[in-house]
């Protein structure tokens, strides 16, 4: 079995063979293998095949220069002492220098093979492998994923999310169709032309092609319903064409970067669903109706016929739960720390609330859970993402807000809304703790304090200093250094405090954001990092004491509605 990583390898060539390929779809646990033979800011993709080719022990590659970070792989590839180890050219343009060019980097590869294997080439089989299907357009919505691999995972979690649309795999390794045309091949000389110009001019081009203008049948194909751009950890290739496609698209769009471990599913989950609840998805997994039957109800998944709604907001730090009576009044609440289980986590924050409520919870007309741990709660409930959710409470908090900053315990958003608190934009970090609780909770413990000691402390600083690391282990680490020298704590706390309000402007500006601006999750409580956040957005922060409680907020409203 000969494995390929990109789509401009020649697969078919191997059918000459009578030999079989297969891509690689790399989903490793960890990068232990690749970072002690490679170096660690080689893009997650490059680290993975690294990963995949080990544990796999696979002898027999075929790569090629789409970028540096394949060229590194085949230099540590190949003095693994691989049986078939081969390294493709792979031309820039699309000229007839570079087809001819192309061609003969191809047949290289074919005299390669059979030297190695001893089989004899047929030029005819390889010629009939060639598929010459042209993708057609097929009827119904159409969510596509762009941008560099995804790989099985992604697209399998697309389709999860998106029951009954089609969903279109058009990464750089996906979308391997080739363009109709007339031309035919007589001999083997011309069918290595011939395959060249398919390769080159008949997929639709990577970005490392300098004319890669036949990407925009993407992007603007009709029946695109959405787009879904995914980008590699330390990859820049196809972050350019986010950035611009951010200002033409005109389908709503959302950013997923990867490194592409199963590690972030959590997070992916969350994006997926909030983007399909902004898109025309309704709370419930169900398409939303046509305009004409928008008028009629029917009984929602949540209704039991009692007179109050009970949120809650499983958070990886707290768990928050709210009861709600059918005037959408707030009548009881709790904020518990998330243990060891989530599920008995929200079991004991409902109980709390419910007792403050003054009710039994067989007058509960239903629950509605958000948060990360609300697909594993064990109790009968309806499950909607924290976008959607923190988006309704902070219009039922402040009904004036355009924009929530939400720092939680392990991420931090930022949700544009229109006047009604629908979804309009949002953002997420990605699933480092950099400007999260987690961080602050660890710098906190670095210097000995509490939460709520930080919160206050650093109102009072002297000396402007400044943290340079956001990474949570280094960040630490220079906290340590400025106590060695006796920094005043204030002052730390305030470097802290700026670090935290940094890091989260550049994902308001990410996000578009405008005034007005709410804050919402438990780092509103910290009036250090929100007075840091107004004085760099120059505008001040709307803040209520029950910000913390604004995705089981949400949760509950949604529930009525």
């Amino acid at each position: 079995m000969i494995y390929t990583t990109c789509k401009y390898v020649p697969e078919e060539l191997f059918r000459g063979f009578g030999e079989e390929t297969k891509r690689l779809d790399p989903h490793p646990v960890s990068f232990s293998c690749a970072d002690g033979c490679a170096h660690p800011n080689l893009c997650g993709f490059a680290k993975a095949v690294i990963e995949e080719v080990k544990a796999e022990g696979i002898r027999e590659l075929v790569l090629t220069d789409c970028c540096d970070a394949m060229r590194r792989t085949y230099d540590v590839l190949e003095n693994e002492g691989m049986d078939f180890i081969f390294f493709l050219p792979l031309p820039h343009k699309t000229g007839e220098r570079e087809i001819r060019y192309f061609a003969r980097k191809l047949r290289e590869l074919k005299v390669a093979y059979a030297a190695y294997s001893g089989k004899t080439f047929s030029w005819k089989d390889a010629y009939q492998a060639v598929s010459l299907k042209q993708q057609e357009e097929d009827g119904g919505d159409v969510i596509s994923v762009l941008g560099a691999h995804g790989g099985s995972l992604l697209i399998e979690e697309v389709r999860k999310t998106f029951p009954g649309t089609q969903v279109r795999d058009e990464t750089c390794s996906g979308n391997r169709v080739f363009r109709r045309d007339e031309e035919t091949a007589e001999d083997e000389d011309a069918f290595f032309v011939w395959y060249a110009r398919k390769l080159l001019v008949g997929l639709v081009p990577c970005l490392r092609m300098y004319e890669a203008g036949g990407r925009a049948q993407l992007s603007g194909a009709s029946g695109r319903k959405g787009i879904i751009y995914h980008t590699v950890k330390f990859c820049d290739y196809y972050s350019f064409e986010y950035t611009d496609l951010k200002e033409t698209a005109e389908v709503p769009l959302l950013k997923i970067e990867t490194d592409t471990t199963p590690q972030s599913s959590g997070q992916l989950k969350t994006r997926l669903e909030a983007f399909g609840e902004t898109i025309g998805m309704d709370l419930f997994g169900k398409k939303k109706k046509p305009a004409a039957e928008a008028g009629k109800t029917e009984r929602g998944p949540v209704s039991r016929g009692g007179h109050y709604i009970a949120g809650i907001d499983s958070g990886s730090t707290s768990t928050d739960a709210v009861i709600m009576n059918d005037k959408k009044e707030i009548v009881g609440s709790a904020i518990l720390p998330t243990g060891m289980s989530a599920s008995a986590s929200a079991e004991e924050a409902l109980r709390a609330a419910l007792r403050e409520a003054g009710i039994s919870r067989s007058e509960l007309a239903g629950v509605v859970a958000t948060g990360y741990g609300r697909d594993i709660l064990e109790m009968e409930k309806t499950t909607i993402t924290e976008i959607t959710c923190h988006a309704r409470g902070a219009r039922y908090l402040f009904p004036g807000t355009r924009t929530i900053i939400d720092i939680g315990g392990q991420d931090s958003k930022v949700i544009r809304i229109d006047e009604e608190g629908s979804v309009l934009n949002f953002v997420m970090n990605d699933k480092c703790a950099a400007g999260t609780g987690r961080f602050l909770e660890m710098q906190a413990r670095a210097l000995g304090l509490s939460m709520e000691e930080m919160s206050s402390l650093g109102l009072n600083w002297k000396e402007d200093v400044t943290i340079s690391n956001m990474c949570t282990v280094f960040a630490e680490s220079e906290v340590v250094s400025l106590v060695a020298r006796d920094t005043a704590v204030a002052d730390i706390i305030h470097g802290l405090n700026k670090s935290v309000a940094e890091k989260t402007v550049s994902l308001v500006k990410r996000g578009k954001g405008e005034p007005a601006y709410a804050m919402t999750g438990g780092v509103s409580r910290n009036k250090g990092v929100v007075r840091c956040l107004s004085e760099k957005l120059g505008t001040d922060i709307l803040i209520s004491e029950r910000s913390q409680l604004c995705g089981a907020i949400g949760a509950a409203l949604l529930g009525w509605q």
